[in-house]
């Protein structure tokens, strides 16, 4: 793959930019301390901002890595603050594969904003840096995220049986890939 690092994308909706630490703040109140949102992911509610901008902290200074993808999600309408956020959470550069991950806040939930952003951001990740694999994977108890998935045109490929670790405690794990050659 030709990394390239988190680069700005834009949508009919959507700003995906890099966070910054000034982000906190929002990124607290928007999405990452809702119990609801982290329900189903690996890690836990934010206890108070300075979870936050210690997460982001540690994102910002991998920006410095060309194979580090990390977006926050910016609603236009909304203003400059993030409302939740995507990144490749895993590559293997041997295959061509990115692992995509993502959050949204409650409130903007069915929407299709997050359909927005991951199918930006497969595009970004098959045109820009030639990636042959994309994949993720959710909770079955989180169909909505699986719903994102499909509504991306990434085909159901199975559910591993307590494979997987989230906020539930073990858990089943629904696979969804798209092969650039399925675009």
């Amino acid at each position: 793959m030709k990394h390239c690092g988190t680069q700005r994308i834009e949508t009919q909706r959507l700003v995906l930019r890099r966070f910054t630490i000034d982000d906190a703040e929002a990124m607290y109140r928007n999405w990452a301390s809702d119990p609801e949102v982290t329900r189903y992911l690996t890690w836990p509610a934010h206890a108070n901002v300075t979870v936050s901008r210690d997460v982001l902290t540690d994102w910002v200074s991998l920006y410095a890595h060309r194979d580090y993808y990390q977006w926050a999600i910016v609603l236009k309408e909304h203003g400059p603050d993030p409302i939740g956020s995507i990144s490749a959470v895993d590559l293997n550069d041997k295959v061509a594969k990115v692992h995509i991950g993502y959050c949204l806040g409650a409130a903007w939930w069915h929407r299709g904003i997050m359909t927005e952003a991951l199918s930006a951001v497969m595009a970004f990740f098959f045109d820009e840096v030639g990636a042959n694999r994309l994949e993720s994977r959710h909770d079955p108890r989180n169909p909505h995220s699986g719903m994102v998935m499909k509504n991306c045109g990434m085909q159901y490929e199975g559910t591993l049986r307590s494979s997987d670790r989230n906020n539930q405690g073990i858990c089943d794990a629904c696979w969804y890939g798209l092969l650039k050659s399925e675009r």
